[in-house]
């Protein structure tokens, strides 16, 4: 309860006096979790839905809508976005760090969008890395198995003068094929290298200095055939000032590219073939700059502001099963934040702000919060909260045509709208002694505008993007943490789900509401963490996830529901070195997690690994 967040208020402040539903994984819970990637690693946070499609791809979001890119969940990597504006979402196959590095994930469940503007609807994850004067000296880690072939790492961080530390890092990775129902293989190997750097530096007392980057490049064996390539890289650099009177100045400007190669089956409607297969080719290009200042006005207001501005340059090399237009797109985005909280009681702050942002699509969009935090006691915290966010059109939304040419079976509107929501909140938060820590969120949300598929006055095809989806979800999340012994502790998560999407009276869509939502109604956890004698880990991962409501078209398909066990045992053999033998999914030879059942459909198979992991 006493970690500190920066995501919920956009400044310092302990877990345990956040006004929302805030759970935080540490680099500590990361290494033992025996996750090799990202997506595993936020298996840790109950509040989330991580689903394995295949043996690269993973469906993440938070408070339903778990599409094939769930794009109502805003991702950022130290600052940076990594939401696609072509697709929707994020491609998680291109998201990866050394996992050693990372220093704690914020994954905050409901709306974002005052603090950190469109598409953080239903949450919002940012991955916040160490700082290179915490990662010096050298780390090496390698090793293999059977799902995760073989796997290798190394950092090394010096200084370069006594308060500027810098460091670099290289990691590659194979993954093996997953399985279809029969047992055969899915064809979607995976391999992918990835490096980079950090340098702090305190270019005085009151001011702070950092600049990093990394690159990657990868290939990926794609079911209906063909590699997929992808490949990028990005550079950050940040100022902060601390003045006098404690307030605070930052600017951060990063720029991004990102270079997505990926096949396209060809296009038959029945018998006739409408185009041929291909490969679509992506180029983004985004700079980036975000300026805050925060500071206090009196006794009892704490105010923080904010400038921003995006341009990104899209440059497309259409298939001919699969185009957008234009092919090359420039867009912008300016915005502007501001929140003060005030405090009306010793133990009563009220929060309200918003985000006004201006988008080449839809122009003006704004995004205001209320929020209400009392302090029930030193180790009890109630809140309530209302916000409205959005989720901005996307290429994908605008500007898609499938096939390129000829007898266009699906493609964008230019009056696509942005998708909204109204959202209520409710949550209380307790600390019991040094054993016991609680928290318990409710939500419901009201969702307007959402994305469906539908026809024209005047033709049939193509079918077009519309906004004609409304509905509402509630829900609960529970979460108990419980340290039982100094040398077991245990996490337990529990969050039911209800959704209601339908088509507005007297509006069309094809897919008959089914499209934007492939959710569990049930999600349970449970973590365990044991210290036992002579230097050894043991620890444990239980989950049991309901059954998961596919689409295909206007058909249902059910995933059906499983329970899961994930189990690690580690060994520190010196103070330095420590080896570790990890099994993934341990209760199934083989199970589905995602897709709509049948004989192609991939599903994850039992997996073991060992690791070597050497510090010095």
């Amino acid at each position: 309860m006493n970690i500190e967040v920066t995501s919920v208020a956009r400044r310092p402040e302990k877990l345990s006096e956040s006004p929302s539903a805030i759970q935080v994984i540490t680099a500590e819970e990361i290494r033992r979790s025996g996750a090799t990637s990202i997506p595993e690693a936020l298996r840790l946070a109950s509040n989330l839905d991580v689903a394995q499609k295949n043996a690269h791809d993973w469906a993440v979001t938070a408070r339903g809508f778990n599409t094939a890119l769930a794009n109502k969940l805003l991702v950022m990597i130290d600052g940076r976005t990594v939401y696609t504006p072509l697709f929707s979402g994020v491609f998680w196959d291109r998201q990866d760090y050394l996992l050693e590095d990372i220093d704690r994930i914020e994954v905050i469940s409901g709306p974002g969008g005052t603090q950190w503007g469109a598409n953080a609807v239903n949450g919002v994850i940012n991955i916040i890395t160490k700082s290179a004067r915490d990662t010096q000296g050298l780390y090496v880690e390698g090793g293999g198995g059977t799902a995760l072939q073989d796997f290798a790492g190394v950092r090394y961080g010096g200084r370069l003068a006594p308060d500027v530390y810098i460091r670099a890092y290289g990691k590659y990775f194979d993954r093996g094929q997953e399985a279809v129902a029969s047992g055969a293989d899915a064809t979607d190997s995976w391999n992918m290298g990835q490096g980079g750097f950090r340098l702090d530096a305190s270019a005085s007392p009151r001011d702070t200095l950092n600049l990093q980057g990394d690159f990657y490049e990868g290939r990926e064996d794609v079911q209906t055939g063909g590699d997929a390539g992808v490949a990028g890289g990005n550079v950050l650099g940040r100022w902060t000032h601390v003045r006098p009177d404690r307030s605070e100045l930052s600017l951060q400007v990063y720029y991004d590219r990102t270079h997505l190669s990926d096949p396209v089956p060809g296009v038959t409607l029945g018998p006739r073939p409408l185009a041929p297969a291909g490969v679509l080719r992506d180029n983004l290009d985004t700079y980036d700059l975000d300026f805050q200042y925060r500071f206090r006005w009196g006794n009892y207001q704490h105010l923080v502001l904010g400038l921003g501005y995006r341009l990104t340059h899209d440059t497309v090399v259409n298939a001919q099963a699969l185009a957008f237009y234009p092919p090359v797109l420039y867009r912008d985005l300016y915005s502007g934040f501001v929140q003060d909280e005030i405090s009306i009681l010793e133990n009563l702050v009220f929060t309200l702000g918003t985000k006004l942002e201006h988008n080449s699509y839809t122009g003006y969009e704004v995004e205001p919060s209320a929020r209400l935090q009392w302090s029930v006691s030193g180790s009890q915290t109630a809140w309530m909260a209302v916000s409205r966010a959005v989720r901005t059109p996307s290429r994908i939304d605008r500007d898609l045509s499938e096939p390129a040419s000829g007898l266009v079976l699906l493609a964008g509107s230019p009056a696509f709208v942005s998708e909204t929501l109204i959202a209520y909140e409710l949550g209380y938060r307790l600390q019991l002694g040094r054993s016991v820590s609680a928290s318990a969120s409710m939500f419901y949300n009201d969702y307007d505008s959402v994305r469906s598929t539908g026809i024209t006055p005047v033709t049939v095809v193509p079918f077009h993007f519309q906004n004609n989806l409304q509905g509402e979800t509630h829900g609960l999340e529970l979460s108990v943490d419980y340290q039982a012994f100094d040398w077991w502790r245990l996490r337990a998560g529990y969050e039911p789900i209800n959704e209601d999407l339908h088509v507005r009276p007297g509006q069309v869509d094809i897919n008959a509401a089914l499209n934007e939502t492939a959710d569990p109604a049930q999600r349970l956890s449970l973590h365990s963490f044991m210290e036992l004698p002579q230097r050894i880990e043991l620890d444990a991962a239980l989950r049991w996830i309901d059954s998961r409501k596919m689409n295909n078209g206007s058909t249902i398909g059910i995933v059906p529901s499983y329970g899961e066990m994930d189990l690690r045992l580690g060994w520190h053999a010196t103070r330095r070195l420590e080896l570790s033998l990890a099994g993934q999914n341990l209760l199934h030879g083989q199970h589905a997690e995602y897709g709509f059942p049948g004989p192609t459909q991939p599903q994850i198979e039992r997996a073991f690994y060992g690791k070597l992991r050497w510090l010095y």
